[in-house]
């Protein structure tokens, strides 16, 4: 366990410090879109590059945190449902979900995407819009945060195996208080 723990660890600092610094993208995403709007507005000047470059950002900064936020657990979830069980059924349930849903659709997903990615890279596959940019780099971050959520997967069962068997303590207590502040217990 102390291995796989370790792995755990492994693909938590790589996840939190792209998700860390993906979130960053927003504010360039926001910049770029008033930009835009103004000299829109104000010249009358558009450009299919600018709106498809927001358009990255906001892919880019959603896919490459999607494994940031699991690992955070702040993924949605219907706690109206759960909030009643206890925090071993919770994460009974969370291993079990994990493992029968997350990992094969992650798994499935990157190796879907990994095609997709390549076709387009190359053939320098290029936006159907006038002055568009290349469509590879949108697909590549497809790719790369499906290949970042398959890790987290692995990682959050390895986390919720060591707790239940007792290896580790849960580094997520926020969850209870959580449910606790939603539902009002």
């Amino acid at each position: 366990m102390t291995v796989l723990l370790a792995v755990s660890r492994l693909i938590d600092g790589i996840n939190g410090v792209i998700g860390r610094s993906v979130s960053w993208l927003l504010l360039a995403a926001v910049v770029v879109s008033a930009g835009n709007a103004i000299i829109r507005k104000a010249f009358d000047i558009s450009s299919n590059a600018w709106l498809e470059l927001q358009w990255y950002l906001f892919g880019i900064v959603f896919m490459l945190a999607a494994a940031y936020t699991l690992q955070r657990n702040e993924h949605i979830r219907i706690d109206i449902v759960s909030s009643g069980w206890s925090k071993r059924t919770r994460d009974w349930i969370d291993l079990i979900l994990h493992i029968i849903f997350l990992v094969p659709f992650a798994f499935l997903l990157t190796y879907l995407s990994w095609p997709w990615f390549w076709r387009s890279f190359y053939s320098g596959e290029m936006s159907s819009s006038a002055g568009g940019l290349p469509i590879w780099p949108a697909k590549a971050a497809v790719l790369v945060g499906f290949i970042l959520l398959s890790a987290q997967a692995i990682s959050e069962i390895i986390k919720r195996a060591a707790i239940l068997s007792g290896h580790l303590e849960d580094p997520a207590p926020k969850r209870d208080e959580h449910t606790a502040e939603t539902t009002g217990h």
